[in-house]
């Protein structure tokens, strides 16, 4: 640890945060999905990983595709788009498959996501390929900023502001309004809703694809910073699920805080002890499994 400066500490340090940015969105929408609908999501990897593509897409493949090299869809445009187009997508999978499978056991809503998750993963790599995509930040977000004692990208910066400002959001919006209260209500008791003429199908519809969208923002954030594979939802979804299970299950603010707190813990794993780095989380979940089973925010049944 001596041997380490603080420049490469601190950076370190700054890659575990906005890697843990990516798990609490990630996990948030997961926490958002299972808690309020009882389904175990397993698309929501390829979700993140559906709007990265789209993204990439309209960056830099609508213009060739169209005959006009020049034409491309602005960044900030794509990162309500493509969001946008993922939660629509995500509804109508809730609308016509999920929406059966409610009142059944959760593992047929795992089975069922799971087999979803496979084909749409099996379509992006069979149109696209292995080779990892990807595209530059837009312009105003290039370049490095002067923190002091390090330089960090701009990128990076905006990355982890816009995350902590749309999970503080996600978590006052289900936590202190009256439609989060609504949506609680719909899950517990959606008869006494209805009788009040709240339409619980469409509410839980909406919950779904808002879930995903945060899925979708994650995947657009991601892009610039990590090859876009059709692979790359897989390889995150294992760390969120251990997330969602270590905060609880359907807590959205266990989920936002044991995101970032295991990003940092798995940022500062890769300086003391670098072996460790890509087990550190499971031994967590295992150690919160053994302790506290509900989880860190979860509540005991």
């Amino acid at each position: 640890m001596s041997d380490i400066s603080l420049q490469a500490f601190m950076a370190q340090l700054t890659i575990g945060l906005i890697g843990g940015c990516f798990y609490a969105m990630l996990s948030m929408g997961l926490a958002i999905i299972f808690g309020l609908l009882n389904i175990i999501n397993f698309t929501h990897g390829a979700q993140f990983m559906m709007a990265a593509f789209l993204a990439w897409i309209g960056l830099t493949q609508v213009g060739p595709w169209l005959g006009q090299p020049d034409l491309q869809v602005n960044f900030w445009l794509a990162l309500v788009l493509a969001p946008a187009l993922v939660a629509v997508f995500g509804m109508a999978i809730e609308r016509t498959l999920l929406r059966r499978l409610y009142h059944l056991d959760h593992l047929y809503g795992l089975l069922l996501t799971f087999g979803v998750a496979l084909v749409m993963e099996g379509g992006f790599r069979y149109f696209f390929g292995v080779s990892g995509q990807g595209y530059e930040p837009p312009e105003i977000l290039q370049g490095p900023v002067d923190v002091g004692f390090m330089l960090l990208p701009k990128y990076r910066v905006f990355v982890v502001a816009a995350s902590l400002l749309i999970c503080l959001a996600t978590w006052y919006l289900f936590e202190r309004t009256k439609l989060g209260a609504y949506l609680r209500a719909g899950t517990e008791n959606p008869r006494l809703l209805q009788a009040f003429g709240i339409n619980v199908p469409v509410m839980i519809t909406l919950t779904y694809g808002f879930g995903v969208a945060l899925a979708g923002i994650a995947g657009v954030l991601a892009a610039p910073i990590m090859q876009i594979t059709p692979l790359m939802g897989g390889s995150l979804l294992n760390i969120v699920f251990a997330v969602v299970v270590i905060g609880g299950l359907g807590s959205i603010l266990g989920a936002m805080v044991t995101g970032l707190g295991l990003g940092l813990i798995e940022g500062l794993t890769k300086v003391v002890y670098p072996e460790a780095s890509t087990v550190v989380v499971f031994v967590i979940m295992a150690l919160a499994l053994l302790l506290r089973p509900a989880g860190l925010f979860g509540r005991e049944a």
